[in-house]
C-alpha cells in the first residue's frame, strides 16, 4: 500500500470525480485492499466520525429564544422603572406577567423539540469495508477517507465514494437532487467541471443502491460530503420572520412613543414649576402605563393553543412564531417527487409504434429485464422494471414461454439494456432504453412514431423505447454489438402519480387564497403533467439553468407568473425562497428531501411531513421565536 502520510490526505468530490481510480487511490493513500486498521483509526481520530448534524433539544437556547422577545425586555425594563421608583405591587404584577410569558413558551417549544427529536430516530447501520484486505461490516461513523466501500442492492451509501468498480450500478439520488429516476453510475472519469447531478463516477452519501453492485473508496465523510454541507446550512442564523419583524417593529414604536411622551411631559411639568420630582415620577408612571403588560402573555396563549389544536391534527409545531406566520402565509413553494406525488415509479402503459395499446410490447419488455423474482414477488431490480412486474402473477402469465437467455444491463453511456430471448424456438435481440438512443440503432422508423413518443413526453411519463431484430437460432450470447438494425415495437411509459389527497388539499389552498408554486429537481415536462393533473394553476416555467442567468430584480419580476421551477438544486429553491420573501410575501415551503433542508430553513413557514428525511425535519421551524 505503500507509504501513509502522516495527516489525512485530502481530495475533494469534483476532483476525484475528474481523476482516474489510481490516482484517486493515491491521492488518498490507500489502495485496493484498503486502509490498515491502525491508519483507519489515526484517520477517525482525525475527521471525526462519519454524522452529519442531527436534532438535538437543547432547555438553554429554547429559553434564550424566549427572552430575546422585545417586547418582553421592555416590560421588565418598565418592572425597573417601577421598582426604582418604589412601585414594588406594578414590579411584581410586571415580572409575574413577564414569567408567565417565558414559562408557557418555554414549555410548549420545549415539548415540542422533545416531539420532534423522538421523529429523528437515528439510523444507525452497518457496511461492508475493506480493512487490510479483509471485508468487514463496520458502523456507518467509523467510516474514514480512503476506507473501500462495498455496494450493493438497496445500501444507503455511507459517505462521498469515488467508484472503483461499477457493475451495473444505479443510485436514486432524489434525496439531493429531487430526480425520481435513479442515475446509472460508471468509473469512467467525468470531463469538465461536474455539478451534483452530474457526478457519474461517484456515489454520493445518503443516495440508495437500486440497482447493480460496486465498490468505491471514501473521499468525503460527515460534514464534508455533499450530504453532509446541506445539514451544515442549516446550523446558519435565518433572518426573522414577517411576524417576528412586525412584533419587533411595534415593540420599537412603543418605546419611541413613550420616549417621546416622558420627555414632554416632563418638561411641561417643570415649565410649569411643579416639583422636579414629582414631574419626574409622573413621566415614568405615563411610560409604564403606556406599555401593554398582558400582550406578550396573550400572544403566547393564543400560539400554545394554536400548538394544541394541531397536535390534535397529530402536526408537531418546533416554533410557537410559526403559528402566527402560517396563519399569514400567501405563497406555498413545494416540491414535487414525494410532497405532491407518491415518490414511487408506477407502470402506465405499453403503446405500439402507432400509439395504440399493446401486450406484445409489455411482454417484450417484461422479458427483456434485470429483476429477481422470488416466492411470488420482485425482490431485486431497476425501479422501472420492478414497476413494470407488478403484479407478478399476471406478468408471469403474460411473459409465458419466452426465456432470457443472456443479459447486457443499462448503462449510461448507451443508455439501453438488451437481452437475448428465446420464444417459441425463435431467438431475439430484445433492446430497451432512452427513445432518442433506441432510434439511432433502428434501421427504419415508422411514420407516426415520433409522434406517439412526443406525446407521451409531453404527458409527463417516463418513456421507454422497446426494439427487437431475431438473430439465429444457434446466438448463444449477446453483446453492445448486436444492438444495431433494430425494429422499434413501441414504448412503455411510467409515472410517479400524485397522491390521492394533494388536488384537494390544492383546490383548499386557493380558496384561501394561498397561492402554490412547485419548486422540483424533476424534469420540466413531468412537473407540468403532473401540476396540470391536479388542477394547479401552472403558468410560465423556469429551469435552473434560466435562474442561473437571471439577476434577483428579474427573478422577483418572473416570480408571479412563474408557476414551477424544475431542474432546480437546493441552493436554488433557498434563492427563491429568498427572493420572494424580499418582494414583501409570506412565505412557506412543503419538502420532504434533504435537498429541501435548506429551502425549509429559509422559509418563513417550513412544512414537512412525517415520511421526510432527518435533515429536512431539522430545517422546518428552525427559526428564533
Amino acid at each position: 500500500m505503500g507509504r501513509v502520510p502522516h495527516r489525512t490526505p485530502e481530495l475533494d468530490l469534483a476532483s476525484a470525480a475528474r481523476l482516474d481510480t489510481a490516482v484517486v487511490l493515491s491521492r488518498l493513500g490507500s489502495g485496493v485492499a484498503g486502509l490498515t486498521s491502525a491508519e483507519a483509526a489515526r484517520r477517525l481520530d482525525l475527521v471525526g466520525p462519519n454524522a452529519v448534524r442531527t436534532h438535538r433539544v437543547r432547555a438553554p437556547a429554547i429559553l434564550f429564544r424566549q427572552v430575546r422577545n422585545p417586547l418582553l425586555l421592555l416590560l421588565l425594563a418598565a418592572a425597573t422603572v417601577a421598582l426604582v421608583v418604589g412601585d414594588r405591587n406594578d414590579a411584581i404584577i410586571i415580572v409575574a406577567i413577564v414569567t408567565l410569558s417565558v414559562g408557557l413558551g418555554f414549555v410548549n417549544e420545549y415539548r415540542s423539540e422533545q416531539a420532534v427529536e423522538a421523529l429523528h430516530s437515528k439510523i444507525r447501520h452497518r457496511v461492508s469495508v475493506v480493512r487490510e484486505g479483509r471485508i468487514l461490516e463496520l458502523d456507518v461513523v467509523d467510516v474514514v477517507p480512503g476506507d473501500v466501500v462495498h455496494l450493493r442492492v438497496g445500501d444507503v451509501v455511507p459517505a462521498d465514494l469515488r467508484l472503483l468498480e461499477a457493475n451495473g450500478l444505479a443510485c436514486d439520488e432524489s434525496v439531493l437532487t429531487g430526480e425520481s429516476v435513479p442515475v446509472a453510475k460508471s468509473t469512467d472519469p467525468v470531463r469538465g467541471e461536474p455539478s451534483t447531478h452530474e457526478l457519474g463516477s461517484c456515489a454520493l452519501m445518503g443516495t440508495v443502491v437500486r440497482a447493480g453492485a460496486g465498490a468505491g473508496v471514501v473521499v468525503g465523510t460527515g460534514s464534508a460530503t455533499e450530504f453532509g454541507r446541506i445539514a451544515l446550512r442549516l446550523g446558519d442564523r435565518p433572518s426573522e420572520t414577517a411576524f417576528q419583524a412586525g412584533l419587533r417593529d411595534f415593540s420599537r414604536l412603543l418605546v419611541g412613543v413613550a420616549g417621546v411622551l416622558t420627555v414632554a411631559i416632563f418638561v411641561i411639568n417643570v415649565a410649569l414649576r411643579r416639583p422636579l420630582i414629582d414631574a419626574l415620577l409622573f413621566s415614568l408612571a405615563i411610560a409604564i402605563g403606556l406599555t401593554p403588560q398582558l400582550l406578550p402573555a396573550i400572544v403566547t396563549v393564543s400560539l400554545s393553543t394554536g400548538t394544541r389544536a394541531l397536535a390534535r391534527r397529530k402536526v408537531v409545531v418546533k416554533r410557537l412564531v410559526a403559528i402566527e406566520d402560517l396563519a399569514n402565509i400567501d405563497l406555498l413553494f413545494t416540491d414535487k417527487t414525494g410532497t405532491l406525488t407518491e415518490g414511487a415509479v408506477a407502470f402506465a402503459a405499453a403503446l405500439d409504434a402507432e400509439g395504440r395499446p399493446s401486450d406484445q410490447v409489455l411482454r417484450l419488455g417484461l422479458v427483456c429485464t434485470d429483476v429477481v423474482v422470488q416466492d411470488g414477488r420482485v425482490v431485486e431490480g431497476s425501479p422501472l422494471d420492478r414497476a413494470l412486474w407488478e403484479p407478478v402473477s399476471e406478468r408471469g402469465v403474460l411473459v409465458g414461454s419466452a426465456r432470457l437467455l443472456d443479459l447486457v444491463p443499462f448503462d449510461h453511456e448507451r443508455r439501453m439494456m438488451t437481452g437475448l430471448v428465446e420464444d417459441d424456438g425463435r431467438r431475439f435481440v430484445i433492446t430497451k432504453g432512452a427513445p432518442e438512443a433506441i432510434f439511432q440503432r433502428c434501421d427504419r422508423l415508422p411514420t407516426t412514431a415520433e409522434e406517439v413518443f412526443r406525446r407521451a413526453f409531453d404527458a409527463g411519463s417516463r418513456v421507454v423505447a422497446v426494439a427487437q431484430r431475431e438473430v439465429p437460432a444457434d446466438q448463444a450470447s449477446v453483446s453492445p454489438a448486436d444492438e444495431r438494425d433494430l425494429e422499434l415495437v413501441g414504448l412503455l411509459s411510467f409515472v410517479d402519480p400524485p397522491k390521492a389527497d394533494a388536488g384537494r388539499s390544492l383546490a383548499r389552498l386557493a380558496a384561501l387564497g394561498i397561492a402554490v408554486k412547485v419548486v422540483t429537481g424533476d424534469n420540466e415536462r413531468v412537473a407540468r403533467a403532473v401540476a396540470e393533473e391536479l388542477g394547479l394553476a401552472v403558468g410560465a416555467t423556469l429551469t435552473g439553468s434560466q435562474l442561473d442567468r437571471m439577476s434577483n430584480e428579474q427573478l422577483e419580476a418572473a416570480l408571479p407568473g412563474t408557476g414551477i421551477f424544475a431542474r432546480v438544486d437546493p441552493e436554488q429553491k433557498s434563492r427563491i425562497i429568498r427572493v420572494a420573501q424580499g418582494s414583501g410575501a409570506d412565505v412557506a415551503f412543503l419538502g420532504d428531501g434533504a435537498n429541501d433542508a435548506i429551502a425549509l430553513h429559509d422559509a418563513d413557514v417550513g412544512i414537512s411531513v412525517d415520511s421526510a428525511t432527518d435533515v429536512a425535519k431539522a430545517g422546518c421551524g428552525h427559526r428564533p421565536a
